[in-house]
């Protein structure tokens, strides 16, 4: 046929594209072309006078803190409250020293205050009753006894006997008692036999708690 070349040389493949020998010079080129072009771009800006000004300076890496100052940043920006400069530890201990010594000092101003009312209101106030001792010593009538003398061989010591009759609850009968005590006879006046009148009194030893009053009867 006419429309047919007359050559047998493949047509090229639609897929394979075709690369030059120098296609990496060419890449190296225009990438360092790129570059000095950006580099000039950014280090000479014209300012709308004229004047060349060099480009900001990169910015600084931020600051690295601790876990304890960030926490400490977070509560002043939420509280409003500007952060104080570090403390060595003596100034801390001084200012709490200070701080103690500005309450004791608001405080003792309060208690002589307080004081000085509470003396007021007393001096206005009338002046209370006195109260009755609460134990105080009260001397209850003492027991009296009146007995015969059945021995007087101790020394400033009496044995008394106690005679005493009464009628029974149910049979109405005369029941008669008797019971001894020791009386302290000081100057030994009493003797055996005679009929005294002896009074209650503090323990004087062991088996005494009696004093003698008088003697009512001598014995015959």
């Amino acid at each position: 046929m006419a429309d047919q070349p007359d050559d047998d040389t493949p047509a090229p493949s639609p897929e394979r594209e075709v690369i030059p020998e120098n296609a990496d010079a060419q890449a190296v080129e225009v990438v360092a072309a790129a570059t000095d072009e950006g580099d000039t771009a950014a280090a000479d800006t014209q300012a709308p006078d004229g004047e060349t000004t060099a480009s900001p300076a990169v910015a600084a890496p931020a600051e690295q803190l601790s876990p304890k100052e960030r926490r400490r940043k977070a509560r002043l920006a939420r509280a409003g409250a500007e952060a104080r400069p570090a403390r060595s530890p003596e100034e801390r201990h001084s200012e709490r020293v200070a701080t103690r010594r500005d309450k004791a000092v608001r405080r003792r101003t309060r208690r002589l205050q307080e004081r000085a009312k509470a003396a007021e209101r007393r001096a206005a106030s009338p002046a209370p009753e006195p109260l009755a001792p609460v134990h105080a010593t009260v001397e209850g009538a003492r027991r009296e006894r009146q007995g015969i003398v059945v021995s007087d061989k101790a020394e400033k010591t009496i044995v008394v006997r106690i005679d005493t009759a009464r009628r029974h609850r149910r049979y109405e009968k005369i029941v008669r008692s008797s019971s001894t005590l020791h009386a302290h006879d000081e100057n030994n006046e009493a003797h055996e036999g005679d009929v005294v009148r002896v009074v209650e009194s503090r323990p004087l030893s062991r088996t005494k708690r009696w004093r003698l009053v008088d003697v009512l009867e001598r014995a015959r």
